[in-house]
């Protein structure tokens, strides 16, 4: 069973920088991805990055790109989420979502349902 614990989630100005991780552990199989999601009130959840450990790609989707980065740990299940220059629309729930046997899809359209494994989130809160 694939567990996912996140971290690193907490208050920050406008104009601030956070570090989210995600530990995952428990994958059968060598192909898989590693998924950011975010969930803000009365909005719906969306997906902001991914790592698939097939080819060691990662990508943010352009709402994020320039602000966002994800890296990888080289245990590849370790997965981080660099974010600078916050904004208060950022504020968010911030969830680690993983697929076991499958990448990252090639659409780069991350949805919910593909993803069968997630964390328990990690708060973000970003203060005008």
């Amino acid at each position: 069973e694939v567990q996912l614990v996140e971290s690193g989630g907490g208050l920050v100005q406008a104009g601030g920088s956070l570090r989210l991780s995600c530990a995952a552990s428990g994958f059968r199989f060598q192909n898989y991805a590693i998924a950011w999601f975010r969930q803000a009130p009365r909005k719906e959840r969306e997906g902001i990055s991914c790592f698939g450990s097939h080819d060691g790609a990662t990508y943010v989707v352009d709402s994020v790109k320039g602000r966002f980065t994800i890296f990888v740990d080289d245990n590849n299940k370790t997965v981080h989420l660099q974010m600078n220059d916050l904004k208060s629309e950022d504020t968010a729930l911030y969830y680690c979502a993983a697929d076991d046997g499958l990448g990252c899809p090639l659409s780069r359209v991350l949805r919910s349902a593909d993803f069968l494994s997630w964390g328990r989130g990690t708060q973000v809160t970003v203060s005008s």
